[in-house]
């Protein structure tokens, strides 16, 4: 079967679709035929390696898609072959205090697909059983493919972690790729008043269309002078971060007292001086977020489709075009998904 592998870390050149064995499927594991699978962030950094991790070479990058189920393991009950799913990229054991209660994501051995196990660049992918989810049936299979991870983290962010509420002022950094559009989408559905950044023009009157109220040109204009400006000096209740060390001052900056900075990225570098005076006497909360459990997922699912929202595609690749959609997401040239088309 075709997947997009790399073989070593590096650059963009080492991606590249190559032939692999077909997966086989453990007897709690199903066999997907992918059919649309989406790029995240993480792809990248996968690609390029991270210290202190190892990957068994070849490595199928990938941790969202869509599929058919072609095959169960002997064990998996609930999954008929023919459903049509979308997969939950988290690994959990299963079997810790956490897993038990609901909070996969707080697993001690908690992983992702295409990082700690192969991806979902495949035209055959395996996955456990439980993370497969019936297909909201208003997406459209581009739609879908590109959906859980990045909205799934999105949602986490807001609702389980920040916990917004209809009214609030949220401030977006970065807006038009992976999780800070998608964050825009899902506070609007649950009523906040959205700001968002952007260097790009384009990007913001496309942000306004869908539902930001506020939209400021950080490489123009004070992004904290804006936001007081817009808050009567209130400044925002919360403060949305994906992208690391080049924001960080400006969250301080920007939430309101006795608000919440939450920061699930770190694009811009990992290391960030933090000014403690502010955060105690203006008595913030500042949060670590990642992926959302498997009950964030099924509610998240319940309430996209009550809404009708859909992710927004930026543009499709067939699988032989990986590294050209990769190459797009790395240069940030993107408004919404961008999506492997596997299989028609």
């Amino acid at each position: 079967m075709k997947a997009a592998i790399i073989e070593e870390h590096g650059e963009l050149d080492v991606l590249a679709v190559k032939d692999v064995p077909e997966p086989q499927p453990g007897p709690d594991e199903v066999v997907l035929k992918a059919l649309c699978a989406g790029l995240n962030h993480l792809d990248i950094w996968v690609r390029k390696g991270r210290p202190g991790a190892s990957l068994e070479m070849p490595h199928v990058l990938g941790s969202d898609a869509v599929g058919v189920v072609e095959a169960i393991g002997r064990h998996v009950e609930g999954v008929t072959v023919g459903d049509e799913v979308v997969v939950y990229p988290g690994l959990g054991c299963g079997r810790c205090e956490f897993c038990i209660r609901g909070r996969q994501n707080l697993c001690t051995s908690f992983g992702i697909l295409g990082l700690n196990r192969p991806g979902t660049f495949a035209e055959k992918v395996v996955v456990p059983a439980v993370n497969v989810y019936p297909k909201p049936a208003h997406m459209s299979r581009e739609e879908a493919g590109g959906f859980a991870l990045a909205y799934l983290t999105a949602w986490h962010m807001l609702v389980g972690r920040a916990r917004i509420r209809a009214g609030d002022s949220i401030l977006i950094h970065g807006i038009g790729g992976g999780v800070a559009l998608c964050a825009l989408q899902l506070a609007r559905l649950l009523g906040a008043d959205v700001i968002v950044t952007s260097s790009a023009d384009d990007k913001l009157k496309r942000a306004r269309d869908f539902g930001a109220r506020h939209t400021i040109n950080y490489r123009e204009e004070d992004v904290a002078a804006c936001v007081r400006d817009i808050t009567a000096d209130r400044g925002v209740d919360v403060a949305f971060d994906t992208v690391g060390a080049a924001t960080w001052p400006l969250d301080f900056a920007c939430v309101r007292r006795g608000g919440t900075i939450v920061i699930c990225g770190i694009t811009t570098g990992p290391v960030a001086e933090t000014n403690l005076q502010a955060l105690y006497w203006n008595q913030l909360t500042v949060l670590g977020s990642t992926l959302g459990s498997h009950a964030e997922l099924g509610q998240m699912i319940r309430a996209v489709s009550v809404s009708k929202l859909k992710p927004i595609v930026d543009e499709v690749f067939p699988l032989e075009q990986a590294r050209d959609a990769m190459g797009k997401m790395e240069a940030g040239r993107q408004f919404g998904k961008l999506v492997l088309r596997v299989a028609n």
